[in-house]
């Protein structure tokens, strides 16, 4: 391209991980380096309908679009919802397969035979027992959290629930500094951003997994602060289900062990 002045500039396309940074927002982007995690450790495919909560500008809607999903968003707030229409709109196109609602997930989740639920809010333990009965058989639920209080409470109600095969990560990001002989960490880093954490659906159908068939009844330990004696208390409640016991609730229905 030649400018005004006569100077020659090289124009290229911003990558994904370059736009997200640079587009405009209301809310805080979730990063490039967590978008990637995120589409790994949740396994989103072309094909897949996923459940977004909390969609804040649009970053994660656009990764797990260009991944080929098809993507529903629940959010509360009308003008971040107009911002990450706006902004999938203009990366990936206006026919992509996107909608937003305004609307509160823990209140509820509408759709059925979801392949994932993907969460950036506050307290994503409030929507397992939506996500039990939105979610396929081996569908996975995946939230994104900023602090290790949150992330460790929601560890915990996923062990009262029909969800299994948990585990939870963050990823920090360094680029390296290489000119010649000069080889190094750079000085500066992505750091801590937030902390991923995946588990998948494993209850037997006659328990529940199908779409619209309520799953057994469950005690959700108390929230972060509460007293050691009453997470104790709640965190040894388990489902009475079909034989289902603290032998055998990480694969739910496994009675064979």
């Amino acid at each position: 391209m030649l400018g005004s002045t006569g100077r020659r500039f090289l124009v290229v396309r911003p990558t994904l991980g370059e736009t997200v940074l640079k587009m405009p927002r209301g809310a805080q982007v979730i990063y490039p380096k967590d978008l990637a995690a995120i589409l790994m450790e949740a396994d989103i495919a072309p094909g897949m309908t996923v459940l977004e909560a909390g969609v804040g500008s649009g970053a994660l809607s656009m990764a797990m679009l260009r991944a080929g999903a098809s993507v529903v968003g629940y959010e509360l707030r009308e003008d971040f919802a107009n911002r990450a229409r706006n902004n999938v709109e203009s990366v990936v196109g206006a026919d992509a397969p996107y909608r937003v609602e305004l609307r509160d997930v823990y209140d509820g989740i509408e759709e059925r035979g979801l392949d994932r639920v993907v969460l950036d809010l506050p307290e994503p333990w409030r929507v397992l027992p939506f996500a039990e009965v939105a979610l396929r058989s081996g569908g996975i639920i995946c939230a994104y959290l900023p602090t290790i209080n949150q992330t460790s409470h929601f560890r915990q109600v996923l062990e009262t629930s029909a969800f299994g095969m948990s585990s939870t990560l963050e990823v920090l990001h360094r680029t390296w500094h290489i000119e010649d002989r000069s080889v190094r960490p750079d000085h500066r880093m992505v750091g801590h951003t937030g902390f991923l954490t995946t588990a998948r659906l494993l209850r037997r159908e006659e328990l529940g997994s199908r779409p619209g068939v309520p799953g057994p009844s469950r005690v959700e330990p108390a929230a972060p602060g509460a007293t050691d004696a009453a997470a104790a208390e709640a965190g040894d409640a388990r489902p009475d289900a079909d034989g289902v016991d603290e032998a055998t609730d990480r694969v739910w229905g496994d009675t064979t062990g």
